[in-house]
């Protein structure tokens, strides 16, 4: 497992690209990263991520208790749903939540991300699913996360933002990059008169390149 100290510091330098590159406003989104079998680091809540410092970040057991904190700097509460990867995918070690313009954007209006417009956005996702609506704060978003939590990578929140997850911090953050970068492709080609999807045919033989000889 991975050393507590840099932990801390990549989460701290994680939030700084979200912040500067508009993932985030204010105090929004959160970071974690599985530290252990049974420990957490988590992003603290009432902290903007372009200006934390380690020192600020929390420490939970994977029930959510909290076994460190600096003083005024709690565990954000919408880390019910970090827990809820973890313990469903325990190849996981690091999840983030964001607020991308364009992302979100489909999020409000209800929309998956689910046109295979570019070899790249298929290799990396397949399609971003949307997940429905939940009270945030509650369990409700990890109820409504958990059945799409097995066969993909990324998701949208009905009208809440993103969430990424992977064996590690850079990649979590990278697909919710590329998360971002396929929403803002979907609604630039929608200017141009609507995206043309990949035909059946080149699918069918992309997937035979993903899925190499049998």
């Amino acid at each position: 497992m991975p050393e507590e100290k840099a932990v801390r510091e990549e989460i701290c330098e994680i939030g700084r690209r979200m912040y500067g590159r508009r993932m985030v406003a204010a105090n929004d989104g959160n970071i974690s990263v599985r530290l252990s079998e049974n420990a957490i680091i988590c992003t603290p809540t009432g902290v903007s991520k372009g200006f934390m410092k380690p020192e600020q970040l929390c420490k939970l057991d994977m029930e959510g208790n909290v076994l460190e904190m600096a003083e005024g700097f709690g565990p954000s509460s919408e880390v019910k749903m970090h827990l809820r990867v973890y313990r469903k995918r325990p190849d996981i070690t690091a999840v983030v939540h964001a607020h991308p313009i364009f992302a979100t954007s489909f999020a409000v209006m209800g929309r998956a991300l689910d046109s295979p417009i570019m070899p790249e956005v298929i290799v990396n996702f397949g399609k971003v699913p949307l997940a429905p609506y939940g009270t945030p704060s509650t369990a409700e978003i990890p109820d409504a996360i958990e059945p799409y939590l097995a066969d993909y990578q990324a998701i949208l929140l009905e009208s809440h933002g993103a969430l990424t997850w992977a064996a590690d911090l850079q990649t979590a953050y990278m697909k919710m990059e590329s998360v971002e970068f396929y929403a803002e492709l979907l609604y630039r080609t929608a200017q141009l008169g609507g995206p043309r999807a990949l035909s059946e045919d080149r699918l069918e033989r992309l997937y035979q390149v993903i899925d190499g000889p049998k």
